[in-house]
């Protein structure tokens, strides 16, 4: 029997955050995922996320199926290079 949780947001969570950048990082009990906004000359950490190594194993499957099925929709996502911090520098 499936069981429903009930998940509340805030106002400000329901805003999202936009992130161009994520720092991963693990011990050997977590991994953490820090999601950043970097706009040169600075960057802006919007959440840093732990989890144990199975729940992050179950996201990256799900991601793998997500990216799977947009793929099939819309053609392959080409990766592009991350922000050159150095872009806008006077």
């Amino acid at each position: 029997m499936e069981q429903k949780i009930e998940v509340k947001a805030t106002d400000e969570s329901y805003k999202g955050f936009y992130s161009n950048n994520a720092v991963i990082m693990h011990t050997q009990t977590e991994f953490i995922v820090d999601f950043v906004s970097i706009f040169p000359p600075k960057g802006l950490l919007g959440a840093r996320v732990i989890m144990a190594p199975s729940t992050i194993k179950r996201v990256l499957l799900a991601m793998q199926e997500n990216i799977s099925n947009y793929e099939k929709q819309h053609g392959e996502i080409v990766v592009s290079a991350p922000p050159d911090p150095n872009q806008f520098k006077h």
